[in-house]
């Protein structure tokens, strides 16, 4: 079985001479539920931005052996690779199901487009209970939990056939229910895809992260389990200092 995998490395942000990331090298697997975490300023959420088209960079960043950087968004999209924001995403006025039509449709040639659809998607459907929002197919977006506008957005990125997805801060401002459910997804999602999620929630991090990778001035400080990265000296003097856990400063 093939195991798709993220790669980057040397990888360079730079804005007017501040050096925002610098020469960032990592590699995530398929299976790996990968969080990447450091203090404000470290570099995550602009790392994600570079991968995705939304800020030029230099080095590599390579999925199924393309090269995303210098691409656009769309092509990077194109390419198997996904991101949420903070903030969800969704057409609140239509439906679960609706949402998730649309974004089924948007890797359909434009001839395709111009057919009707016949039944729902497989794909669609699939999401659907991937997400647990299969009792919500009809409901509308803008209806739907905070919670549950987040796993439509990742439903979304599947159904897009998106093999990468980067998540920035996917529990910010949900319950503790929500997160727990959130984390279910992830795991599962990250069985067959290459997941990356930027969090500051340490109690999250600490019950579903498979490897953790630290950032910080824009380079990678540590990475290993979240044990092995909350003991390291170095994690600990680039949040408070030595006498400090990390945890107690992000969360």
């Amino acid at each position: 079985m093939r195991q798709d995998y993220l790669e980057i490395r040397d990888l360079r942000v730079t804005f007017d001479g501040f050096v925002a990331v610098g020469g960032v090298d990592l590699t995530v697997l398929q299976g790996d539920l990968r969080f990447l975490i450091g203090p404000n300023g470290a570099g995550k959420t602009t790392l994600v931005d570079a991968v995705t088209g939304l800020t030029p960079a230099t080095g590599s960043a390579k999925f199924d052996g393309v090269e995303l950087l210098g691409k656009k968004v769309h092509q990077v999209a194109r390419a198997g690779v996904g991101r949420t924001f903070q903030t969800a995403s969704v057409f609140e006025e239509l439906s679960v199901l609706v949402n998730l039509d649309i974004a089924a449709g948007a890797l359909r040639n434009p001839f395709s487009l111009l057919r009707a659809r016949r039944g729902v998607p497989a794909s669609v459907e699939a999401a659907l209970e991937t997400i647990g929002l299969a009792h919500l197919r009809d409901r509308r977006a803008g209806e739907l939990a905070h919670g549950q506008k987040q796993w439509l957005e990742i439903g979304m990125l599947l159904v897009q056939d998106a093999r990468v997805l980067l998540l920035d801060e996917p529990v910010a401002g949900m319950s503790a229910d929500e997160r727990a459910q959130t984390g279910e997804l992830l795991r599962t999602v990250a069985r067959d895809h290459v997941v990356v999620v930027v969090e500051h929630d340490m109690e999250f991090l600490r019950a579903y992260a498979d490897t953790v990778t630290v950032l910080a001035a824009g380079q990678v400080l540590a990475q290993g389990s979240y044990a092995d990265v909350q003991a390291d000296p170095r994690v600990q003097e680039a949040y408070l200092g030595p006498a400090h856990d990390p945890a107690d400063e992000v969360a």
